[in-house]
C-alpha cells in the first residue's frame, strides 16, 4: 500500500499512462518512410553527380589538349640601308696591255738565261735544239749557250714562238745552225753523213730495220745515238725506199771516219 503525503497525490501503478509516465511513441507513416527513402536517394545521386563530373572534367583536361598561348612578337628592329656604290667604269683612255714586245738579240746568252729573259717579255712559247745537227735534248738549260734565234731581234707578237739553237758551253758555234726539225725521209734515202745515227733513226719509218756499226773497227756498241756520227750508209743517197734494211757505219763525233 502507497503512502500518501499531503499535497501529492501518485499513482497507484507508475507506469501506468498518465500525466508522469513516458510519452507514447509514434509510429512513421507509409508516406513518410516512402519520401525519406526518395530523399536519401536523391542526397546519393547528387553526391555521387558530383564526384563523376570532378572527374570527368580531369579526363577532359587530360584528353584534350591545352590551348597554346601566343606569344608576343618582339617589335623587327629594321636592317641597317645599305649604300649601293656605282661601279667606276674604266675610262676609254686607260692604257691596254701590249700584246707586242720588242724581241732583242739572245745570241751570246746563256740558255736558261735567254729564256727568262724571253718570258719577262711576254713570249712564253719557247723551244730550243741542237745547233750542230747531232739531236741532242737540252736537259739542263744551264749548260749550253745561244748560238742563233728564230725569229730575229726586232717587233713581234707575243704569240710568236721563240727558237734558239744551242751548243753546250764548251763547244763552238757552227757557222751555219744544222738543227731544227728532222725532216722525214718519205720515199727517198737521205743523205746522212755527217749526221748522228739518232737524227738518222727518226728520220726513218719507225718500222724500218737498222743496223749501226762502229766504224773505227773497235766494234763499240752505239749506246747514246746523239753523240755517234754516221760515216757511210746502205742503200745510198737517192735510193727509192721501199721497206729494206739500212745499214749505217759510224764513229763518236770528233773522230776520224
Amino acid at each position: 500500500m502507497s503512502q500518501q503525503y499531503p499535497g501529492h497525490s501518485q499513482p497507484a501503478y507508475p507506469h501506468a499512462p498518465g500525466p508522469y509516465g513516458p510519452p507514447p511513441k509514434k509510429k512513421l507513416s507509409t508516406s513518410a518512410i516512402v519520401a525519406m527513402v526518395i530523399g536519401g536517394v536523391f542526397v546519393f545521386l547528387v553526391v555521387l553527380g558530383a564526384i563523376v563530373g570532378d572527374g570527368g572534367s580531369e579526363g577532359d583536361k587530360a584528353g584534350k589538349p591545352s590551348t597554346p598561348v601566343a606569344k608576343a612578337t618582339p617589335p623587327t628592329t629594321p636592317a641597317p640601308e645599305q649604300t649601293t656604290v656605282a661601279a667606276t667604269s674604266t675610262p676609254s683612255s686607260a692604257p691596254k696591255k701590249a700584246t707586242t714586245t720588242q724581241l732583242p738579240n739572245f745570241v751570246g746568252m746563256g740558255l736558261q738565261s735567254a729564256q727568262d729573259k724571253a718570258q719577262e717579255l711576254g713570249y712564253y712559247f719557247l723551244g730550243s735544239h741542237d745547233a750542230l745537227g747531232r739531236g741532242r735534248n737540252q736537259i739542263s738549260d744551264r749548260n749550253w749557250k745561244v748560238c742563233s734565234q728564230s725569229p730575229q731581234p726586232g717587233e713581234h707578237p707575243h704569240t710568236a714562238k721563240v727558237d734558239f739553237g744551242t751548243v753546250k758551253l764548251e763547244e763552238t758555234c757552227p757557222a751555219t745552225d744544222a738543227g731544227g726539225d728532222v725532216e722525214a725521209a718519205g720515199d727517198m734515202m737521205p743523205n746522212f753523213k755527217g749526221k748522228s745515227v739518232k737524227v738518222a733513226r727518226e728520220a726513218l719509218d719507225s718500222s724500218t730495220s737498222l743496223t749501226v756499226k762502229d766504224a773505227s773497227g773497235a766494234d763499240r756498241m752505239v749506246i747514246i745515238e746523239s753523240n755517234w756520227e754516221v760515216c757511210s750508209q746502205k742503200p745510198a743517197a737517192g735510193t727509192a725506199l721501199n721497206g729494206q734494211p739500212v745499214e749505217l757505219s759510224a764513229v763518236k763525233f770528233g773522230e776520224d771516219c
